[in-house]
């Protein structure tokens, strides 16, 4: 494999073609060889991942590193190549020779030959942290990455692009239309995640292809490549129509939404125009090794030539829309369910489908269904295969966001949504008619206003009272929602953080402080409902579902709580019309009142530990449903599921040390890129083992920092006593210290950045500090000055940063159990 980018940009984060395209063949020999050398001096038996760098200008090439294990290249390497490593390595681990273990088309020593071009393409966390720098460099800022799979570098590579999900259809940005040629020409002297974009603007303009390399010494090879796709743009725009021009775009892998704007048209336009023109593509499989063996490999990647290698069967089938790259919102917990629910599918008798394009998952492996189609998610690529495969149905909500986004078109196009149906998302969705459906069933949710410019929104925030949560609508993992106190902060919102528009509106909400739970459930299609459990945040509100520490069974919620929280999620599955895996999320206020703040058509990021945590398989059983068995009929007949002896917490994990500039403090925009569950009879014991799976250094001494807002000193103050009495040294800034002085607790002043002083920088950096506690106030509009840099600061020197009291007091539990057997959480619970 070959990194686009040059040395200095993490292999993580380069876009990766395979096979090499620009070494000679004596060059490949040298590497493979060097390769062979070391494994056998390092005596390695299994996987292995050696790194290299190669001199452009010479034979010279060095070593960068070797991993003596299977790697993030290896997932890459198996989908690139169809061969196995992982269940290679396995098999010689146990004692087998390479030339003993039979694969599908052959035995494991041939190594693999490829007869097309693989490109790997990193999906960055740049979107929802638009304050991060997105300069790349040695340190991973990837979430996630897409394969494709073309014949040429030019269809692999626009495919690619296509399955990132970023709003782009093309190597084309409108970032760099109104930017002058000389500045483009400075920024590509950076690697950012979007040079690529940049690069092809410059050759729109006619920019010399030396120039280009000039500045970012990516291979001329690869420049001429892009050259080659900017040049046929303008081919195409001058043949609107034309049969043969429109077959060698599609050849080239241009996607039918960037010929629609070449031509004026829409995707759907040129879609059905290539189906009258009789433009389709084929199907290729992966076999290992180019057809020198016979076999039948089902996995598969679209090309535009003359033979189809996919062979069509007439049985009953049902395609699964996977989830695509991960990033933050939408990670690997929906491979969980996509893949059970492919399992199930195969149980049933289907023939299962997966369509997906990320291959650091599970459902990306051909083994796991029928048919594997390596594609990007678009409508265009769904319905090329739909349209040749003839399914009975698709599932459209397993794969989160991605795959209900496509279920509107897919079904405007004839295509049969199986299970929760496009007017059921509809009406979850859609504001007007959700809130209409809650009026009807008489289900109580916070005060809100959907709002379509700056001024509506200010008046929509008097008149349902400060503060409020504001969003756009149809959002994924909270991307660019805030809580905002006062007027001046809204207005600073609506104008900077998003676009407010009668296309784009925006949502006011009354912000409710108090409890937070969610639910996740199945409903068939005769309103049958089955809830395995109720989740509590340990968070309040105004913390992210996906950021906030969650626990199952429940820790505080009254019996009459959970009652109310089971009859809405009954009124709700039935009203909207779930067939299959919906979650709803709850505030419960200081009375004990219920709310709903929204509900997921779909499967949900927490199905994945509902599912370990209650031992039901949520996603077998909503597949089912979603098939056409009722819940009684699989013997559930029950409501709500049997809790246990055990406690399970989730505990949210972050990357905020990698990627820079983000800012660490726990909002409703989600940051968390990961989580881990702890379990034990002991909620306490529970959490602490969640909180250390999640990487958080649990200690109970040393120094802990606070820095804490006016609104929360009173609230504060017993939990800092509690570390006080457990022997920890407190430092504070001024006004913090100067509170907790006069209540007794003897504190080290440090002065604020603000100030000039370096004293915070210098004691995090001294590593004596084990916490920082910090907490901002919504109503003053300005709060990053000072706590930003303070958090910056903890997360640079690997000090623990909590930002919620309610996670500060649940880290007391643990704490106090630790050094002193006392477990109040436990005590509480019991009661």
């Amino acid at each position: 494999m070959e990194n686009v980018d040059p040395v200095g940009v993490h292999t993580g984060d380069s876009i990766v073609v395979a096979p090499c395209q620009t070494l000679t063949d004596k060059e490949a020999q040298m590497l493979r060889t060097s390769a062979l050398k070391i494994i056998r001096a390092l005596k390695i038996e299994g996987g292995c991942n050696v790194q290299f760098a190669l001199d452009p200008l010479s034979f010279n090439y060095y070593i960068i590193e070797v991993n003596p294990r299977v790697s993030r290249s290896s997932a890459l390497a198996s989908k690139a190549s169809g061969f196995p490593i992982a269940r290679v390595t396995a098999k010689v681990a146990v004692g087998m020779t390479l030339d003993e273990i039979m694969l599908s088309n052959g035995p494991a020593c041939s190594e693999p030959a490829l007869d097309y071009i693989v490109t790997k393409v990193a999906r960055f966390p740049f979107d929802k942290f638009s304050e991060a720098s997105n300069e790349l460099g040695t340190q991973m800022k990837a979430t996630g990455e897409v394969m494709s799979i073309g014949r040429t570098i030019e269809e692999s590579l626009l495919k690619a692009v296509r399955s990132l999900e970023t709003g782009v259809c093309h190597i084309y940005h409108k970032k760099f239309d109104d930017m002058a040629t000389a500045d483009i020409l400075h920024y590509i002297t950076r690697s950012t995640d979007d040079r690529i974009y940049a690069i092809a603007e410059l050759l729109r303009r006619g920019v010399d292809r030396s120039l280009i390399y000039d500045r970012t010494k990516i291979d001329m090879f690869f420049l001429k490549k892009m050259d080659n796709i900017v040049n046929f743009e303008r081919e195409v725009k001058a043949h609107k129509g034309d049969r043969a021009v429109l077959l060698e775009a599609k050849r080239i892998g241009f996607g039918d939404k960037f010929i629609g704007q070449l031509w004026g048209m829409t995707e759907s336009e040129v879609f059905e125009l290539r189906q009258e023109l009789g433009i389709k593509p084929v199907y290729k499989t992966i076999d290992t090794c180019a057809g020198e063996y016979s076999g039948y490999v089902p996995y598969f990647y679209s090309t535009y030539e003359e033979e189809n290698e996919s062979i069509v069967s007439n049985r009953k089938k049902i395609v699964v829309l996977g989830s695509g790259p991960i990033r933050i919102g939408q990670g690997v917990e929906f491979d969980y369910t996509t893949v059970h629910s492919i399992w199930t599918i195969r149980e049933a008798g289907y023939e299962a489908i997966i369509i997906n394009n990320n291959p650091e998952t599970v459902s990306t492996d051909f083994t796991i269904s029928d048919k594997l189609y390596f594609e990007p998610l678009t409508v265009e690529n769904v319905m090329n295969i739909i349209r040749m495969e003839k399914p009975d149905g698709v599932i459209v909500t397993l794969g989160g966001q991605t795959a209900i986004n496509l279920a509107k078109p897919l079904a405007k196009m004839g295509v049969k949504v199986v299970g929760t149906g496009i007017e059921a998302i509809d009406n979850a969705e859609d504001r007007k008619l959700f809130e209409a459906i809650m009026r009807k069933v008489g289900i109580p949710q916070p005060k809100a206003k959907a709002v379509t410019d700056i001024e509506e929104g200010v008046a929509a925030a008097t008149e349902i009272g400060y503060p409020v949560l504001v969003r756009p609508s149809f959002v994924l993992g909270g991307r660019a929602m805030q809580i905002v106190g006062n007027e001046q902060a809204l207005r600073h919102y609506l104008h900077n953080a998003v676009e407010v528009t009668e296309d784009s509106p925006v949502l006011v909400d009354k912000y409710i402080m108090g409890k937070e739970a969610e639910v996740d459930a199945i409903c068939d299609a005769e309103g049958n409902v089955f809830i395995p459990g109720i989740m509590e945040h340990v968070e309040h509100t105004g913390v992210h579902s996906g950021d906030s520490i969650s626990v199952y069974p429940s820790f505080s919620l009254s019996a009459k709580v959970k009652e109310q929280m089971i009859d809405y999620t009954i009124r709700l599955g039935r009203a909207i019309g779930i067939v299959g895996l919906y979650n709803i999320q709850f505030i419960v206020d200081s009375e004990d009142k219920v709310y709903v703040i929204e509900v997921n058509p779909r499967s949900s990021r927490t199905v994945p530990f509902l599912s370990k945590s209650t031992n039901v398989p949520m996603a077998k059983i909503a597949t089912r449903v979603m098939l056409g068995e009722s819940l009684p009929s699989q013997g559930i007949t029950s409501v709500y599921g049997e809790e246990p002896k055990r406690h399970f917490v989730k505990t949210p994990a972050f990357s905020l040390a990698k990627i820079k500039g983000v800012d660490s403090y726990l909002s409703p925009e989600m940051k968390s890129t990961g989580e881990a569950i702890g379990y034990d009879k002991s909620l306490t014991r529970a959490l602490y083992k969640s909180l250390q799976a999640s990487g958080m250094t649990v200690v109970n001494y040393g120094t802990v920092f606070l820095t804490i807002a006016d609104k929360d000193k009173e609230a504060a103050l017993p939990l800092i006593r509690r570390f006080y009495n457990l022997g920890f040294n407190l430092e504070a800034t001024s006004g913090t210290a100067a509170f907790l002085r006069e209540h007794g607790l003897r504190t080290r002043l440090l002065r604020k950045i603000s100030e000039g002083s370096d004293d915070i920088v210098k004691s995090l950096s001294k590593g004596h500090v084990s916490y920082v506690i910090n907490t901002i106030d919504v109503n003053q509009h300005n709060t990053r000055l000072d706590g930003y840099e303070i958090r910056n600061a903890a997360v640079e020197n690997n000090v623990s940063i909590i930002t919620a009291l309610e996670t500060v007091s649940a880290l007391l539990d643990v704490l106090e159990e630790i050094t002193l057997g006392v477990s109040t959480i436990d005590a509480e619970y019991k009661k």
